[in-house]
């Protein structure tokens, strides 16, 4: 075994691998980017270089930067994590012709296998089952277009050598076709430097199950069964489960050797995972193969009890595997669930800011437990555009599908985050949504649920009004409704308890609920406290306790109900955690936040978030109608296209491409 290790990533995939590495007892070295300098992968390591701006390809993906910082740290391995080089043949390459191991296939395996096209073709020609479509070379627009026309719609244009979703786009129709494509196209080129497009038909209510592998230079390699993906927004990973509902034993075979045969194939070393998508009847047909490991890894580690970074080390190490196929068994569920800085209601758009809170529930850190969280970021790091915009991954188990779920739903109610919007409400929606519940899965499952994965916003219940106020009163000294005993002979002027000669306390409280102005009235008789709003008048009692810094743990009596909850107070912000289900309401004055709502803003459209400008489709004086694409931002490796919110005319266009803009600044004016 190598005792230097050298982690070419950041964020949760090179804690991970250091935390497993410094159990072995291998000395880490991190890499990172100007944005990076205080990230935690940093902290996390033994020590650490800096290779270059906080943009990717000039950090991260600058292969020869990452070699040379390997040389200068003595590490005899480089570990690529996922995502950046860990899929770059040349890079595997650059490593091996320096004498350094790479963690991770050979570079012939990589380019055999990197590129969906060429995979396809491979698997064609072993007799596994394909999706119909054309994974050739030429990639003129018109022979493109006439290739599916001829496959039939709908059609799905992906990235050859992508992944993550990026470079892909379902076409219903002839007429999208040439917009899709040449968005695909550019999406391609700026996240894996390659543009080529494959094309296949679009399969209607499909499940994404992909199985995973492990092959040694020995000649060994076994399979690790099976992971459900399916549930996935904008082709991107939401939850992932092992092992795949309802899947026969048959079949995980069938799949199983189908995956292993494809890594032998090309004489595959290290861990790989071969996707498929699978039909309602059974069917299956072959996707791509990952050539690195997985985001969704540790749901296999969970049932499995194996650390397949430790295997991956070892491989490259040159070690056997630990086990042969017929060793192999699982026990249990286990659920993951990504959590992201996004707002799911805002079409998924990234949320760039400082995580201002980050409570978690109890659990282990890179290492199997009933709840595991791997995380890259700590509580007051920044969340910025240049990066894949998640925060931790949680992941769950059980001794069956249903405790695992039942787990992952408290886990995702005790997850609090503050500072940047996130899709933690979302998750816990979509793990008690009956559908998943259910194991009724495909790919479609969240935009076939959206009525109930995505509610109108309701009102803020009185109770959370009340555990707000409490709260707030809590700020304010007064930390609990009950009697305070009072010292004889002192003043009481000076006690922060509501005193009035006349017996009688009042503290009205305006508040902003959904933008819709509030109020609540909490109301002191005597040594009774009562809660009003609207018409709504109860007695109430409360007890809390500081946690952090404008942090409470609150409990309450409003009339007959008791409640708790944790309440986080961020400036006019008030965040209420009650029952796995979080409210915000904010602070309002009338006199300072008075908005002349009648005023015209001139029809302009405002950024979504921080990004970049890479193509504008009309200049000033040219008319719209309401949905025509006006010009498309890039943020995060994901483009998100600005569309017009009505008939109009353009009236001046502030920016020009190749412009990077702030969140919310004015993009264009319409008349």
């Amino acid at each position: 075994m190598f005792n230097t290790l050298l982690i070419a990533n950041r964020g949760e995939i090179a804690c991970r691998v250091a935390a497993t590495a410094q159990r072995l007892g291998l000395r880490t070295i991190a890499v990172y980017s100007e944005a990076d300098a205080n990230a935690r992968h940093v902290a996390a390591c033994d020590a650490a270089i800096p290779i270059g701006g906080p943009e990717p390809r000039n950090s991260y993906l600058r292969g020869p930067a990452i070699l040379e910082a390997a040389k200068a740290a003595g590490a005899q391995a480089v570990h690529p994590g996922y995502g950046f080089l860990s899929e770059n043949e040349a890079f595997a390459q650059a490593c091996a012709d320096a004498g350094i191991v790479f963690v991770g296939p050979p570079a012939g395996a990589i380019a055999a296998m990197g590129s969906k096209s060429a995979a396809k073709s491979l698997m064609e020609a072993a007799g596994v089952p394909l999706v119909p479509g054309y994974h050739g070379e030429n990639q003129d627009p018109d022979f493109l277009q006439a290739q599916a026309d001829l496959i039939g719609y709908p059609v799905l244009i992906k990235a050859s050598a992508g992944g993550g979703g990026k470079g892909m786009r379902i076409v219903a129709s002839a007429d999208a076709f040439r917009e899709a494509l040449a968005s695909c196209k550019r999406e391609a080129a700026g996240s894996f430097g390659d543009d080529k497009v494959l094309i296949e038909r679009y399969l209607q209510k499909p499940r994404h199950i992909e199985i995973q592998v492990f092959a040694d230079s020995h000649g060994n390699c076994v399979y690790l069964f099976e992971r459900d993906c399916s549930v996935q927004r904008r082709h991107q990973k939401v939850i992932e489960e092992a092992p795949a509902p309802g899947m026969t034993p048959e079949r995980r075979r069938a799949m199983g050797e189908a995956a292993v045969a494809a890594a032998r194939a090309v004489g595959y070393v290290g861990a790989g995972t071969v996707e498929f998508i699978a039909e309602p009847d059974g069917r299956f047909y072959f996707m791509e193969m990952n050539t690195r490991l997985q985001v969704e890894h540790p749901v296999t580690e969970m049932i499995t009890g194996h650390d397949l970074v430790e295997w991956q080390l070892r491989v490259a190490a040159g070690e056997a595997l630990p086990v042969r196929q017929e060793d192999l068994d699982f026990t249990g569920h286990a659920i993951e669930a990504r959590i992201y800085a996004e707002n799911p209601d805002n079409g998924f758009l990234p949320s760039i800011g400082r995580l201002d809170v980050l409570n978690l529930p109890a659990h282990t850190a890179f290492a199997n437990g009933d709840v595991r969280i791997d995380g890259g970021v700590r509580e007051g790091d920044a969340i910025t555009p240049y990066y894949d915009p998640m925060i931790a991954k949680l992941i769950v188990r059980g001794k069956d599908r249903e405790q695992a779920r039942a787990r992952m739903a408290q886990a995702l109610g005790e997850l609090q985050c503050v500072g940047v919007q996130t899709n933690i409400a979302f998750l816990r929606r979509l793990v008690l949504d009956d559908a998943f519940a259910q194991a009724d899965l495909d790919t479609g499952l969240i935009e076939r649920r959206h009525d109930s994965l995505f509610p109108p916003p309701m009102p803020a219940t009185d109770t959370a009004c009340a555990l707000a106020m409490a709260a707030l009163l809590a700020g304010q000294g007064e930390k609990s409704s009950e009697p305070h005993q009072r010292i004889a002979g002192a003043d009481p002027w000076n006690a922060l308890d509501g005193w009035r000669v006349s017996g009688v306390y009042e503290k009205t409280f305006s508040l902003l609920d959904r933008g819709e102005a509030r109020e609540v009235v909490l109301r002191r008789v005597a040594e009774q406290w009562s809660y009003s709003s609207g018409e709504t008048v109860l007695p109430l009692e409360w007890k809390t306790e500081a946690t952090g810094a404008g942090q409470y743990l609150v409990r309450i009596r409003l009339g007959d109900a008791d409640e708790r909850a944790t309440v986080i107070v961020r400036g006019e912000q008030v965040h209420v955690y009650a029952g796995g289900v979080p409210t915000l309401l904010e602070q309002h004055d009338p006199l300072m936040h008075s908005v002349d709502e009648s005023g015209d803003h001139g029809g302009s459209l405002t950024a979504p978030m921080p990004g970049k400008i890479i193509s504008i489709a009309v200049k000033a004086g040219d008319a719209v109608k309401a949905g025509d694409a006006l010009l498309v931002m890039e943020a995060m490796k994901m483009e998100h296209t600005i569309q017009s919110p009505k008939d109009g005319t353009v009236q001046e266009v502030f920016f020009a491409v190749g412009d990077q803009v702030g969140d919310g600044a004015e993009l264009l004016a319409l008349d």
